[in-house]
């Protein structure tokens, strides 16, 4: 199982690129910390997701 903001989920195997796009998230406005450390969004797509991982996903938002 892999933890993603507090929920675990069954998503060994898969990339954070194609977690991602399943989820619907715009991997441009995102900020993705696996085990602590900062995921470049250079390696989304080489960096495979194995148990238990602990994903933080951060949204950058706007505002004024």
């Amino acid at each position: 199982m892999v933890k993603i903001n507090g929920t675990a989920a069954d998503l060994a195997g898969q990339t954070v690129a194609q977690y991602l796009a399943q989820a619907g998230w715009d991997a441009a406005r995102l900020a993705v910390e696996r085990n602590g450390d900062i995921v470049p969004r250079a390696r989304y797509g080489e960096t495979v997701l194995e148990d238990g991982d602990v994903l933080e996903i951060v949204r950058f938002v706007g505002g004024g």
